[in-house]
């Protein structure tokens, strides 16, 4: 493992008028780890990941992905450089088909012009050609090849997620944000996920940072947790020692953490 991280946080914060709601937050990623940010329900953790993502712009701190400053850059400039994520609450273009969904993740990296998609030159067409090649093979990875000309809206909910993963790694990601995949899943699914983020994580040689209230699943697949309580970190470690953090215990009010 490199000691120069990839991804690496430093005092970062956001406040929003008087409300600070991430204050000196230090977190480092190393290249093929699997992470996980955890914490109370209003602690934090998603506008972490919109601070990563460029949805919102750090009022203190700094962020440095592959040795360069992401502070200010919009979304979309990120994500070609190499983060790509899922949200809390699914958000596919709900009346795309599955296939469609996929290949909107290769726009931002297609390499043929304006110019020849106006006037349907021989590069438009096989531009569009090999996103289609290449969102096809993720469909088969996550079992949803069969399911390819169906509307999106119309999968079944564990299949939207494994659907909104799939479009997250079509856009060629280093580092990979999941925001509580295994929300509304039933105990199968969830088994089914942790094996899924182990496989994409080999797979694909990604850097993954997840965040899940799903402890089991947490503990099951993360090599080290980051703990988020009002806006800061109170611990961090490996998930025995953060099963056994009395500050981590009391963040979560009694609930189980093993």
């Amino acid at each position: 493992m490199a000691n120069t991280p990839l991804l690496k946080v430093d005092k970062v914060g956001i406040q929003f008028g008087g409300l600070k709601a991430v204050s000196d937050v230090n977190v480092e990623l190393h290249e093929g780890e699997l992470i996980g940010l955890i914490g109370p329900n209003g602690a934090g953790k998603t506008t972490f990941f919109n601070l990563l993502t460029g949805v919102y712009v750090p009022t203190e701190g700094e962020i440095s992905f592959n040795g360069a400053k992401l502070n200010g850059l919009p979304p979309y400039q990120i994500t070609r450089r190499g983060i790509s994520r899922t949200f809390q609450n699914i958000r596919l273009f709900s009346e795309l088909s599955v296939l469609d969904n996929v290949k909107v993740a290769y726009h931002s990296l297609s390499k043929h012009t304006i110019f020849s998609s106006i006037f349907r030159l021989p590069g438009h067409f096989a531009g569009e050609r090999e996103m289609e090649e290449k969102a096809l093979q993720f469909l088969k990875i996550f079992n949803l090849d069969q399911a390819k000309d169906e509307q999106a809206k119309n999968l079944p909910y564990g299949q939207q997620r494994r659907l909104e993963i799939a479009r997250a790694l079509a856009a060629g990601p280093k580092l990979l944000l999941l925001d509580e995949p295994a929300a509304g899943m039933n105990p199968q699914e969830t088994h089914q996920l942790m094996e899924l983020i182990a496989f994409i994580r080999k797979e694909f040689n990604l850097t993954i940072l997840l965040i899940e209230h799903d402890m089991p699943l947490v503990m099951g697949v993360c090599e080290r947790i980051y703990v988020l309580d009002h806006g800061q970190l109170i611990a961090h470690g490996s998930p025995s020692e953060i099963r056994n953090n009395p500050k981590v215990i009391e963040a979560y009010l009694g609930e189980e953490v093993s």
